[in-house]
C-alpha cells in the first residue's frame, strides 16, 4: 500500500505522473478508501467519468473536485501537486517569481495567484486556540514610519502575536494577527480569537490590554519592574525577528499592506511545524487543507 504522502521530488513526479494518479490522491485524501456521496453519504457510487461519481442510491452526481479549490481551476493538478511540493520543501519557502520560474509559468502573475490559493491552505479550518500560559504583543512591520507617537503604526502594518511560553523547552505555536490598531476593543477582537478563554495572557503594561475582562488570567510585566533594557515580552521579539528576516530572505521585504495577513499565515504554518522531520506530511496537510477551501 502507498504512502499516505510522497518524500521526495523524484517520488511526486512519478506518483503524480498523471491527471488521473492526482485524482485518485484527492479522493483518498477527501474520503478514504471509497468515495462517499456529499448528499446522502452512502458508499460506494457508480464512477461516471474521470474524478465524477453517481450515487447509486439517491442517483445525485457529484465529483472530487466539488466544492474544493481545486474545482474550476484551469492548471492541472498536476502542476497543482508540484507547487504545493515546492512551498513545502523549502524550508524557507518560495516567493511569486520563484516558484513561477521553477514551474516554468510564464506569466507571474499566474504564479502569483496560485501561491496565494496555496497560502489560504495553510490556516487549518476551525484550528485549536492556543493556550496555557501566552504571551501577547504587538509589533510593526513593512512600510516607513514617518511619526514615532506611542503605538500607532504610522505607515506600517501593526500585527498582534500570540506565542505559547513552554518554559525550558521555549516557544510553543504561535499565532499572529493583523489589528488596526492597539485600543482595547482590536486587542480583544484578536486576543479572543487567538487565545482559549481561561488561559493566562502575559503582557506588558499597555493598557489597552485588558485580559482579566475577557475571560483571562492576566500576568502583567510592566516594564518600570524590570532592569534598564529588560524584554517584557520576549518570546514575541524573538518570533517576530525570525518574521521580519524571513520577509527579507524569501520575499526581500516586498510586502504588500493588502497581503500582510497570507504572509503571516505562511510563516505561522512553517514556524508552528518547525520541527516537523517530514516534508511529505507538510505535503498531505496541506492538500488536505486545500480540499476544505471553496473555489
Amino acid at each position: 500500500m502507498a504512502a499516505a504522502y510522497p518524500e521526495t521530488m523524484q517520488q511526486v513526479l512519478r506518483r503524480f505522473a498523471t491527471e488521473d494518479d492526482c485524482l485518485r490522491y484527492l479522493s483518498k485524501v477527501r474520503w478514504g478508501r471509497k468515495p462517499r456521496c456529499p448528499s446522502c453519504d452512502s458508499t460506494p457510487p457508480w464512477s461516471v467519468r474521470r474524478g465524477y461519481f453517481r450515487c447509486r442510491r439517491c442517483r445525485s452526481d457529484f465529483a472530487v473536485m466539488q466544492g474544493t479549490i481545486f474545482a474550476h481551476s484551469r492548471l492541472p493538478l498536476k502542476l497543482w501537486f508540484l507547487a504545493i511540493w515546492c512551498v513545502v520543501s523549502q524550508k524557507h519557502g518560495v516567493s511569486a517569481l520563484g516558484l513561477s520560474r521553477i514551474l516554468g509559468i510564464r506569466r507571474q502573475k499566474t504564479g502569483w495567484q496560485l501561491l496565494q490559493k496555496i497560502r489560504s491552505g495553510m490556516v487549518r479550518p476551525n484550528r485549536d486556540r492556543l493556550s496555557g500560559l501566552v504571551e501577547v504583543d504587538e509589533i510593526l512591520i513593512g512600510g516607513k514610519r514617518r511619526k514615532f507617537e506611542g503605538r500607532s503604526p504610522h505607515g506600517k502594518t501593526l500585527v498582534l502575536v500570540a506565542a505559547e511560553d513552554k518554559g525550558k523547552q521555549g516557544i510553543g505555536r504561535i499565532r499572529m494577527r493583523t489589528i488596526r490598531d492597539a485600543t482595547a476593543p482590536s486587542l480583544r477582537i484578536a486576543v479572543t480569537a487567538m487565545v482559549e478563554h481561561g488561559s493566562t495572557v502575559r503582557t506588558d503594561g499597555w493598557t489597552g490590554y485588558q485580559p482579566e475582562k475577557w475571560g483571562y488570567r492576566h500576568q502583567l510585566i510592566p516594564r518600570q519592574a524590570l532592569m534598564p533594557g529588560g524584554d517584557p515580552t520576549p518570546l514575541i521579539h524573538r518570533a517576530s525577528s525570525l518574521l521580519k528576516r524571513w520577509l527579507l530572505g524569501t520575499h526581500q521585504g516586498g510586502v504588500q499592506e493588502t497581503h500582510v495577513q497570507e504572509y503571516l499565515d505562511e510563516f505561522v504554518f512553517r514556524f508552528n511545524r518547525r520541527t516537523s522531520g517530514s516534508r511529505g506530511k507538510l505535503f498531505y496537510r496541506l492538500v488536505q487543507n486545500l480540499m476544505h477551501i471553496p473555489n
